[in-house]
């Protein structure tokens, strides 16, 4: 009874940890040119935040093709595996 407590508390540290990670490292850094008027930096930055979005939109839409692909692989083996086995049952 007391196994999976430990394992339930040990996931949800490491799951808060990661997502504590994830914020951290999408929160936007300390601007330390905000001081000197220059207004192209407020200008580099839009341009860098959506090359970011469009590198991070292809990624996922890699990510998820691949994970299509996998789930398609996955499920035609399980049935060859499911009908070889019912093949053996039968004769």
């Amino acid at each position: 009874m007391r196994g999976w407590r430990i394992k339930l508390v040990s996931l949800l540290i490491v799951y808060f940890a990661g997502f504590a990670t994830a914020i951290y490292t999408l929160a936007p850094a300390p601007d330390n040119h905000r001081g000197n008027g220059s207004g192209g930096s407020l200008l580099d930055s839009a341009f860098k935040s959506n090359e970011f979005a469009k590198s991070f939109n292809s990624g996922m839409h890699k990510c998820i093709d691949f994970g299509k692909d996998a789930a398609c692989r996955v499920a035609k083996a399980l049935k060859e595996k499911i009908d070889e086995q019912q093949g053996k049952t039968d004769g």
